[in-house]
């Protein structure tokens, strides 16, 4: 079994975190496979919602800051992906999973913490086990959250408490992520993949076509202005319009049942 593992059932594939002996620290080779996953994932039409978690206690502790102790990691400018650069290309996991169009689940089955804090943090929506949390420990460590984390806990949480949060670099347990917002469920551990798998079918039965617009309409609406997000909406809603699932989702109103989209 690899480092990281990725399952399809129906229109909902899990991509799952295996390194539980780290705690499902990353290294290069699984930053590599995490991003040609999401990527294969989110050009599969078969595939309507990503879950993403951790294996065993815990969903990931950030870079393996024993890979860094040795050499070998992230900055040290050897293997696949290991050079700082790679933050900044197209095919770099953080900008990848934000411009996924798949809507994206986070199930924080445990503690997140550094790279792993940035992760959850990217996905849509986020559910936690009563285990789960959050540990922005960058400046603990002598860095900053490298991985979009400083543009996304703002827009989450405000800038007042994502500055509290990152500055002391806090950690977060379950009932405070609740409280401040930053996921959207707490639930019994065992409770945490069935309650995941239970939304992304949720979001699967819905037209994909118009999730994924409402999705990428949501996205660009956070650096434009209110006209230009509305003028873009429009220009999205005309091929929805013409679409075999618009008419299946006014003719199943109508006819009073579930619809049956097909993705066209």
């Amino acid at each position: 079994m690899g480092e990281l593992l990725v399952e399809r059932d129906e229109h909902v594939a899990v991509v799952t975190l295996n390194r539980p002996e780290r705690l499902n620290a990353i290294t290069g080779p699984m930053l590599d496979a995490f991003s040609q996953a999401l990527i294969e994932l989110d050009d599969d039409p078969a595939v309507r919602c990503i879950v993403i978690t951790g294996a065993g206690r815990g969903f990931c502790a950030g870079l393996d800051l024993q890979d860094q102790a040795s050499g070998q990691g992230l900055g040290s400018g050897s293997g696949i992906g290991a050079t700082t650069q790679r933050f900044n290309l197209r095919d770099a996991p953080p900008t990848v999973l934000h411009n996924l169009d798949t809507p994206t689940i986070c199930a924080l089955n445990g503690g997140a913490a550094g790279y792993g804090m940035d992760l959850a943090l990217g996905c849509d929506i986020r559910l936690a086990s009563e285990k789960g949390k959050l540990s922005a420990a960058f400046t603990k460590r002598g860095v900053l959250p490298e991985s979009g984390g400083t543009w996304l806990l703002p827009r989450i949480v405000g800038w007042s408490k994502a500055a509290e949060i990152m500055f002391t670099g806090r950690t977060l347990e379950a009932p405070q992520l609740l409280e401040e917002g930053l996921v959207s469920q707490v639930v019994p551990a065992d409770e945490l993949m069935p309650a995941a798998r239970a939304l992304a079918a949720e979001i699967a039965a819905n037209a994909p076509l118009a999730v994924q617009a409402t999705k990428r309409m949501m996205r660009m609406g956070q650096n434009e202005t209110f006209e230009a997000n509305v003028h873009h909406v429009f220009l999205q809603l005309l091929p929805l319009f013409r679409s075999k699932d618009f008419k299946e989702g006014v003719t199943a109103f109508l006819e009073k049942r579930e619809p049956d989209f097909e993705g066209r």
